[in-house]
């Protein structure tokens, strides 16, 4: 049986107006309430499955790569590599990290793979067994990014995972690497060819929902994110997406969201996929 974690891989405070699109101010804040810089508190969070002897990461949240003027640049919170951290508490060390799944190469979701800034050394691979599952899409997206986004890769980042020769890409539904069980859906809204991982289970599937669903508030089908490439087609997904997996009792595991690992799902009087049985953490849950 696959038994989850939900782990920490920093946080950060962002502007509030960009994590919410189009919202205004006065419907978002009642969700997320923002500091006198307008900025509002977001988790990285990750999430650990120990399947058949075997230790996969989802994601690796944002790290501590940045030198600290990006640091407070991009809000974030922590200096320390707190997914090592949180990892080092469920018992995983990271030669133990057999697969990282990454659902795009923005830094806020791969930066953790990387050393931590100040040590003397350059950037190196904080897993040094791990393989690496990444969308092609995404990987293409990261070689040659837009104007729009460029801000958002490390390109030490993917030097590093070229060089390691333990890069899998997947242009289809599954991975070799992860087998049976695993499901991908691939979305274009936010970044192309993002990967959300879907984990079969014996009560429902959870899907991992990257950028797609940041957290609560975006279940919504209308909020989208201003970072996102196109909200329309963004919003088309989630709506499909949120619809198949209520009808197949799945449930939502969030990233950004600073209070809520995950939750389930049903629809309410008027037909709307809305989230219920929110749940703070993972731990050592079967999947």
């Amino acid at each position: 049986m696959r038994r989850l974690w939900s782990v920490l891989g920093n946080s950060q405070k962002l502007d509030g107006g960009a994590m919410f699109g189009n919202a205004p101010k006065a419907m978002w804040s009642r969700w997320a309430p923002a500091d006198e810089h307008n900025r509002i508190d977001l988790a990285c969070r990750c999430l650990v499955v120990r399947d058949a002897g075997r230790v996969i990461l989802c994601e690796a949240g944002i790290g501590a790569f940045f030198a600290p003027e990006l640091r407070r640049r991009f809000g974030v919170q922590e200096e320390r590599h707190v997914l090592l951290e949180q990892l080092a508490a469920i018992g995983v060390q990271p030669p133990a990290v057999d697969i990282v799944v990454l659902s795009h190469l923005h830094f806020d979701h791969a930066g953790g793979v990387l050393s931590t800034h100040g040590d003397g050394k350059a950037l190196s691979l904080v897993f040094p067994n791990a393989r690496y599952v990444i969308g092609t899409e995404a990987w293409q997206r990261a070689q040659t990014p837009h104007a729009r986004d460029r801000a958002s890769f490390v390109p030490e980042l993917q030097s590093l995972l070229q060089q390691s020769a333990r890069v899998e890409l997947v242009d289809g539904a599954s991975s070799e690497l992860l087998g049976p069980g695993y499901r991908f859906h691939r979305s274009f809204g936010h970044t192309p060819g993002m990967l959300l991982t879907e984990i079969a289970g014996e009560r429902g599937p959870l899907l991992f929902c990257a950028d797609l669903i940041p957290g609560l508030p975006w279940v919504r089908r209308a909020i989208t994110m201003g970072y996102d490439r196109y909200p329309e087609l963004l919003i088309d997904e989630k709506t499909a997406l949120l619809a198949d997996l209520q009808a197949r009792s799945g449930r939502l595991f969030f990233t950004h969201d600073p209070q809520v690992a995950a939750c389930r799902l049903m629809k309410d009087e008027l037909g709307n996929v809305v989230a219920v049985e929110p749940v703070p953490t993972l731990a050592d849950d079967a999947a």
